[in-house]
């Protein structure tokens, strides 16, 4: 989806910071996903950090970062030390497969921003094709990790396209996830689905579905639940 200019709207002494173009998948998804009883977070394929600062912004929670990208480490790493919340963020550049299979840690939360693109066609560009695409972190892969690293009563919180979004949620649910929030998101009125937000649980509850309309039918003109979900991190919204 389009990109957009963010901003913590509470501590605008960070506009330099936060001023940074980001897409708009990652402000639904960090503005999404719920942070109620909620101690610690492991943001998947963080980039810039923004997720993890909106989180970081909306609870008091330890929050974990990983990035197989260096570049994207050093950016976050930049924006999180010159964030109010540097003490309760910390990155490592590494693999999910990786981190895994050598933290002992268990999380209240997981977040990914996760490569979506199964078997299309690459980009020239080697560090966006590692953002975008499946290749060096599948759907399946994600979903089994974030098993193994939360806790009973943890959840993942995702944002993919529609129909990746229902293939992935098809194999959680037969690993034993519980899907307990699902929310269809739409460009603009009248227009076709593009994105699904998912909320996956390790502990069964009652499924909650949602729709989200970003825009009305003039560009840049924010429709009301949309603002409501994330005027908190705009100036201008």
């Amino acid at each position: 989806m389009a990109n957009s200019y963010f901003s913590f709207k509470q501590f605008t002494v960070y506009h330099n910071l936060c001023a940074m173009k980001v897409g708009i998948d990652g402000v639904l998804l960090g503005a999404w996903a719920t942070v109620i009883q909620t101690e610690s977070i492991l943001d998947i394929g963080t980039g810039t950090g923004l997720i993890a600062l909106m989180l970081a912004q909306r609870s008091s929670a330890q929050i974990d970062v990983i990035d197989i990208d260096n570049n994207a480490v050093q950016q976050a790493n930049e924006n999180i030390a010159n964030s109010p919340w540097s003490n309760r963020i910390h990155s490592e550049k590494i693999s999910l497969q990786l981190f895994a299979e050598k933290t002992m840690k268990r999380y209240d939360l997981i977040v990914s921003n996760s490569p979506f693109f199964i078997n299309s066609t690459k980009t020239p560009s080697e560090v966006r094709t590692t953002a975008r695409h499946t290749d060096t972190l599948t759907h399946e892969e994600l979903i089994i990790n974030a098993l193994r690293l939360l806790k009973p009563t943890g959840r993942i919180c995702i944002i993919l396209p529609v129909n990746e979004g229902f293939r992935c949620l098809g194999f959680a649910l037969k690993i034993g996830f519980h899907c307990t929030k699902k929310c269809t998101v739409f460009p603009k009125p009248n227009s076709a689905a593009k994105r699904l937000l998912l909320e996956l649980s390790v502990q069964p509850s009652a499924e909650i579905e949602s729709e989200l309309t970003i825009e009305s039918n003039e560009r840049h003109h924010y429709s009301p639940e949309f603002t409501l979900l994330a005027k908190d991190f705009y100036l201008k919204l």
